[in-house]
């Protein structure tokens, strides 16, 4: 019964970490890249969006901007990649470390601000599951339907081709470095739009919000795509699979509290599933289809070339 009243938390929170998911997919399926930004975008989003509900901007103008705020951290990120060649990974590691003395100047020196749900029409909040629920869907469903009309248009399809093969790409005249810096701005925008719901959705924002929060993304997207791709391996498809795959970790995570799991161990958790879910195609193809064992990649898109 426990586990059952928990159940409408825990799918609301999984579908706003759904859209995370989503923006780590851009990044990590499209363009190749593994961007650690995230782990500060997402706190980016939340405390922009605190600040601007305390200072009386709407809830829904305050997520578009914290759109553009995570748009901002995912050009930086972008731009020391493509401009000053530093490696992705280092490159997000240090936007990283730059966005959290920015989220606490925004938060003005502050590393908790409160959001009065009682004061303030929020777009969703933990007092309405099942409101939070419908919303979500609606914001996550309108996102697929933009991103699904935006990669069939021009620039679009280029951001695929830069991920799939980026020396192909350069060579028909694609402005590569260009496509980066759009890609990691759009995957970072989505990020703080689910930073920017989620501080709604529990009524605060914290500066340690955005920490682990690649490997969620991580963990939803092996999830999803565990099974979306035996569907129908499409992009909208491989879309829904990941916010999908984002429920079903907060659904598992919220079951192994109520066995009464420390959360000492929850980072630890997180890791063990993300792991256990990259090591499966490995596992499968070693122990079951008795095929030669997979190539071990050395850079995991330390250049867009993994």
């Amino acid at each position: 019964m426990a586990f059952l009243n928990a159940l409408p938390g825990a799918v609301a929170e999984g579908l706003i970490w759904g859209l995370m998911a989503i923006g780590v997919y851009l990044s990590f399926k499209i363009l190749d890249i593994a961007d650690l930004t995230v782990d500060g975008s997402i706190c980016t989003g939340g405390c922009v969006c605190a600040v601007l509900i305390a200072g009386g901007v709407p809830a829904w103008l305050s997520v578009i901007l914290a759109f553009l705020a995570g748009a901002i951290a995912g050009t930086v990120t972008g731009l020391f990649h493509t401009a000053l060649g530093i490696p992705s990974i280092l490159a997000g590691i240090l936007t990283q470390l730059m966005l959290y003395s920015v989220n606490l100047s925004i938060l003005g020196g502050r590393s908790l601000l409160p959001i009065d749900a009682r004061s303030n029409r929020l777009v969703l909040n933990m007092i309405d599951n099942t409101h939070s629920i419908i919303v979500a869907v609606g914001i996550i469903v309108l996102i697929i339907i933009i991103l699904w009309r935006f990669f069939y248009t021009e620039i679009g399809l280029t951001l695929k081709s830069t991920g799939d093969n980026p020396d192909m790409s350069r060579a028909q005249g694609v402005n590569v470095n260009l496509n980066k810096v759009i890609g990691l701005a759009l995957s970072n925008g989505i990020v703080a739009i689910s930073g920017a719901l989620y501080s709604q959705y529990k009524g605060s924002v914290s500066i340690n919000d955005g920490r682990g929060a690649i490997v969620i993304g991580l963990a939803a997207i092996f999830i999803g795509l565990s099974v979306s791709l035996k569907i129908k391996p499409n992009f909208v498809v491989s879309l829904i699979g990941v916010t999908c795959g984002s429920v079903v970790y907060y659904t598992v995570y919220n079951f192994v509290m109520l066995l009464g799991l420390k959360t000492d161990y929850l980072k630890m958790l997180s890791a063990i599933i993300v792991a256990i879910f990259l090591a499966v195609p490995y596992i499968k193809s070693v122990y079951f289809t008795k095929q030669k064992p997979l190539p071990i990649q050395r850079d995991a898109g330390g250049d867009g070339n993994a």
